[in-house]
């Protein structure tokens, strides 16, 4: 019993950890580097939902986070919507596109899939330089209010809101995955993973299903745009619809474990510490290095093991378990020895 209330305990004391996080360690510098990882934990997991569960890599996630950064922009800079109701209209943006963009991408699988998504991204890319109403090459700024106020989704005085936020937003979509994961849309999505063709023949219908994996990815990820629109307060075509945002995504995931809850988590827990700090005490010296070693890390657990992170900490426990049963087993007494009556 001990052992089953371990997780839970460990959960808990994580989250009271977060919640006092600005608490123990308010230099901005630490602080944006939390939200950061709370954030790409955020677009992890919505990435996961299409790419771990559905077995769909996608390279075009960054289609869905632009358009929730975009959309919310608009109404706020010409309308006066309030971001929060932005934030849901470009989620339904994005939920609509990715409908559009992936019924007829579902028909290709594997490699041809990956291309399709970055074709389309790039496509989103272009056209967004080239509309002079949404900011072109040059984006958008968001105006600046004076104080913080909840509703207004603007803190310029201090940025530990943002932090509680986005923390919220990681909750929320942890519970989304948890739930997926468990029922019986999880199960289907996982079939389809690993054999779409022996899938159909049960009778699951497996462009549905698809659709909704990637109608809840992109809905999620809309979300996470809008979030970082108000953030940093600049949208542009070069900031949220690059390709690299999208493959950053996928590696989160793909580091930490896919089709697991707790691996893009773990994977935004490592990347992006190092890459902040490398980038900012690195840069100076050796621009670029920060990346070398996000990729350098990236190979050596794609080789040494492809499952991610999860993999490793699932192997570790198994022989932890299996030194742990190997010590309890009863030594057997060698035939001949001594209280068996023989010479």
């Amino acid at each position: 019993m001990r052992q089953n209330r371990l997780p839970q305990l460990a959960l808990a004391l994580l989250l009271l950890f977060l919640l006092a996080f600005p608490s123990l360690f308010p230099a901005p510098f630490l602080l944006r580097t939390m939200i950061l990882i709370l954030l790409w934990s955020v677009l992890g997991l919505a990435w996961n939902v299409i790419g771990g569960y559905a077995g769909q890599v996608s390279f075009g996630h960054a289609i869905f986070f632009g358009l929730g950064a975009y959309t919310s922009t608009l109404l706020l800079n010409n309308w006066g919507i309030s971001p929060w109701l932005g934030m849901l209209a470009g989620a339904l943006v994005a939920v609509i596109v990715s409908a559009i963009i992936g019924r007829p991408s579902f028909r290709l699988a594997g490699h041809y899939f990956a291309i399709a998504t970055i074709a389309a991204g790039e496509i989103f890319a272009v056209l967004f330089r080239n509309l002079k109403w949404a900011g072109g090459a040059v984006g958008l700024y968001l105006p600046i209010v004076r104080g913080d106020r909840l509703v207004d989704f603007q803190f310029n005085e201090s940025k530990a809101m943002y932090y509680y936020i986005v923390l919220g937003m990681l909750v929320a979509t942890a519970l989304v995955t948890y739930w997926i994961e468990r029922s019986r849309m999880g199960y289907y999505l996982k079939a389809i993973r690993e054999d779409p063709d022996a899938a159909r023949s049960l009778g699951i219908n497996v462009t549905r299903y698809k659709l909704y994996a990637i109608v809840i990815s992109a809905a999620i990820a809309a979300m996470a745009g809008t979030f970082y629109a108000q953030f940093v307060l600049y949208v542009s075509p070069k900031t949220v619809f690059p390709l690299a945002l999208s493959i950053q995504m996928a590696l989160v995931a793909i580091l930490g474990g896919t089709g697991t809850l707790a691996g893009p988590i773990i994977g935004a827990a490592v990347l992006i510490p190092m890459a902040e700090y490398t980038r900012v005490y690195l840069a100076g010296r050796a621009g670029g290095l920060h990346l070398v070693v996000y990729g350098l890390l990236i190979v050596l657990i794609s080789i040494y093991q492809p499952g991610g992170l999860m993999a490793l900490l699932r192997s570790w426990r198994q022989r932890r378990a299996q030194r742990k049963l190997a010590q309890q087993a009863p030594v057997a007494a060698p035939e001949g020895g001594v209280g068996d009556g023989s010479l």
